[in-house]
């Protein structure tokens, strides 16, 4: 009997969605993770949105996702990764300039280098403002999830990027950090937040080649201001 089994507090149509999560999940770390290693962190992964998000019927999508993320972080502890670099941005709420910051790491480092976002504290959404932000830089964020880290996944990055969470931030001995002191686009508009996204843009850019990785993919340039 698995762990979807063995709880009663699902609907139908999660179970179903948590069993087929678990098969993905299973497939992929084949002969890296066992079964219930693998079924722990995708009910753990549940278990964290189910306690927070609105949204019930996204919880399996979302718990599986995360999963897959701490599963390759636990992978990569264990010796067991790829070998690319792992850069973590981390800000309060994981809503605004860790997403930002990983948007852009990702579609200039394109599969060069890994990078993941998380936060101290839960939210809802990401800021719409920064996802429309974002997208007038040609980079869509809006698949995106807010999420708490977990200890294994910044024991697992090579780099940690913080930014305006201060203490709430986890410190782990020997690991390389990197506070960015950057203005925070909660409650901004997207005209305000567009200086933010490129002081991010110019930082990740900065990042990228002193972890001497090549640019693999170039981004549309920002459009002119429109005036209404």
């Amino acid at each position: 009997m698995t762990d979807t089994d063995k709880r009663d507090d699902l609907t139908v149509d999660q179970h179903l969605a948590l069993t087929t999560a678990a098969r993905h999940l299973g497939g992929e770390f084949a002969g890296t993770f066992a079964v219930e290693t693998i079924e722990r962190f995708l009910h753990a992964s549940y278990d964290e949105f189910a306690a927070h998000s609105r949204l019930p019927n996204f919880l399996p999508l979302l718990a599986e996702r995360f999963a897959r993320q701490r599963l390759q972080a636990l992978a990569k502890i264990e010796g067991k990764s790829d070998g690319r670099p792992i850069v973590l941005f981390l800000c309060v709420h994981n809503a605004g300039r860790s997403q930002m910051a990983l948007g852009f790491f990702q579609q200039l480092a394109g599969q060069s280098a890994v990078a993941w976002s998380g936060g101290a504290q839960f939210a809802n959404e990401i800021n719409p403002a920064a996802v429309a932000s974002m997208a007038e830089r040609g980079i869509d964020i809006s698949a995106e999830f807010p999420k708490l880290w977990t200890e294994e996944v910044v024991r697992a990055a090579d780099v940690v990027v913080t930014m305006g969470c201060g203490d709430a931030c986890p410190i782990f001995p020997g690991k390389r950090y990197e506070d960015w002191e950057i203005d925070d686009p909660a409650g901004k508009t997207v005209q305000d937040i567009g200086p933010i996204c490129d002081e991010i843009e110019r930082r990740v850019r900065t990042l990228l080649a002193e972890l001497n990785i090549t640019i693999t993919a170039s981004r549309r340039p920002t459009p002119p201001a429109r005036h209404e």
